[in-house]
């Protein structure tokens, strides 16, 4: 086994139709970034470049600007630089962050995921953490990072930091770090980062109030902890303006499997779950299922609206010609995949 797992998958949709998708490895590794590109609705794809010491990173586009906003490892942790690539060309060819005006945005040991850029107020908002060191896993510090519209994305004295809130643990008892925060405009017009709970029963999101310039970050244990199924793994959270819900794809737990130990290992469940709110969440379709949780998983969902469809790639865990992965965890796939007609079970729960 060479310790070699497909992780980080994102995908976005160009304006043209094309499919863009990207991944990143982890296992022992410092990890590049590798860039796909399909022009049949995700039927099959090709790989079309390559970025070398990228990993957690975002595909991003404004009109036929394509953005990858990740991190440049400092160890085989994966923390590091706070950097974003640009192509103009879909991917085939991207910028290098050298210095701090060509994406080099911040130094220091961050971390994140393939997590949504918002637009609201005329800015584009991304939530981060901050590691503050290259080894270690937890207790993460959030934070939110913004930039006007209409600015070079790759120039660092254009973009704001907030405050950072480092988690607590005795915020929530078998509660370990929050992390993977998604920037999310709320329906009262304030920009939340929503963050994935590393907590042992699972269920639960953190949801982080931002203030209107983007540079405080406020949250109160007390009622800003929400239920959340599968909020102990991984998510992307968008808004659907036709259905006017919010809407994730996640790895909610079912009570055969249910562990009481660990949670947020189980992952070979996906669902859909919606809220009109961001704080009452219901799951409205099972998407995947498969027995034995402890060998197969379909995680880190990253997905987009196609029209009526959702589309979605994930890193999956599965059987292949070597035979079964090491876990669950331990992905040697990046599956894509389609939710045709999504919006017909928004109104049934589950």
């Amino acid at each position: 086994i060479d310790h070699k797992y497909v992780g980080s998958p994102s995908i976005v949709i160009m304006p043209d139709g094309t499919y863009i998708a990207s991944h990143d490895y982890f296992g022992k590794q410092i990890s590049d970034t590798f860039i796909y590109m399909s022009q049949d609705k995700g039927n099959t794809w090709t790989l079309i470049s390559t970025i070398q010491s990228l990993n957690w990173a975002t595909l991003f586009n404004i009109e036929n600007e394509l953005y990858l906003i990740g991190i440049r490892p400092a160890g085989t942790m994966g923390y590091g630089d706070f950097v974003v690539h640009k192509s103009l060309d879909q991917g085939f060819t991207w910028t290098i962050p050298i210095d701090s005006t060509t994406g080099l945005i911040k130094r220091g040991f961050y971390h994140c995921a393939p997590v949504p850029v918002v637009c609201h107020n005329n800015r584009y908002w991304r939530a981060l953490e901050n590691m503050g060191q290259k080894w270690g896993w937890g207790p993460f510090s959030a934070l939110m990072t913004s930039i006007p519209c209409g600015l070079d994305l790759l120039d660092s004295s254009n973009w704001t930091f907030s405050n950072e809130l480092k988690y607590d643990s005795s915020w929530k008892s078998n509660s370990t770090a929050w992390l993977e925060g998604n920037a999310i405009l709320s329906p009262n017009g304030e920009i939340k980062d929503v963050l994935r709970v590393a907590y042992i029963p699972d269920d639960v999101a953190a949801v982080v109030s931002v203030s209107s310039d983007g540079k405080k970050l406020s949250f109160n244990p007390e009622v800003d902890y929400v239920h959340f199924p599968g909020g102990g793994k991984k998510f992307t959270i968008r808004y659907d303006e036709k259905s006017h819900k919010y809407l994730s794809i996640t790895n909610y737990v079912l009570s055969k499997d249910r562990s009481k130990t660990n949670n947020g290992a189980i992952r070979n469940t996906l669902v859909l779950i919606s809220s009109d709110n961001l704080i009452d969440w219901s799951i409205n379709d099972t998407i995947l299922t498969c027995e034995n949780p402890s060998l197969f998983g379909f995680q880190y969902v990253d997905w987009v609206f196609d029209n009526e469809d959702i589309v979605f790639v994930s890193r999956t865990a599965w059987r292949d010609s070597t035979g079964l992965p090491p876990r669950q965890h331990d992905a040697n796939y990046l599956t894509f995949h389609r939710m045709v007609d999504f919006r017909k079970n928004l109104n049934q729960k589950q």
